[in-house]
């Protein structure tokens, strides 16, 4: 939010609730702000998890590949010695 939304959404309050209320608006605004900074880290450690998962099992798959690449190429070339 620029300044000028600030200052307008804070005139809002000030307008409508008095200037008795924005102490607890501000106390209530903090509050959920923390709650969806803790949820957003929460869900981006979830998402770190799963995604390291998946190249762990992407890079078992690889090496699997690789290793019975090699051994097929070994048998070929075996084959083209005799």
């Amino acid at each position: 939010m620029s300044g000028q939304e600030i200052l307008l959404v804070v005139v809002a309050i000030l307008l409508l609730f008095g200037a008795k209320s924005i102490p607890e608006f501000a106390k209530v605004f903090g509050k959920g702000m923390r709650e969806f900074r803790k949820a957003t880290s929460e869900i981006q450690r979830e998402i770190d998890n799963y995604s390291s998962d998946i190249k762990k099992d992407i890079n078992e798959v690889k090496d699997s590949v690789t290793k019975e690449s090699n051994k097929i190429n070994d048998d070929l070339n075996n084959i083209d010695l005799k």
